[in-house]
């Protein structure tokens, strides 16, 4: 179970940094609207 565990973390961690090599300027605006998005819904309340 561990192994199992370990290796998608690593095969994740490995897409993960491909990303951010590749679409550096994607990764910037999607995080960047993450945090307008929650910026915004943290002033609304539930």
């Amino acid at each position: 179970m561990v192994t199992i565990n370990l290796a998608i973390s690593g095969i994740l961690a490995i897409l993960v940094g491909l990303l951010i090599l590749i679409v550096p300027r994607l990764l910037r605006w999607a995080i960047g609207l993450y945090l307008i998005i929650v910026g915004i819904l943290s002033f609304i309340p539930m």
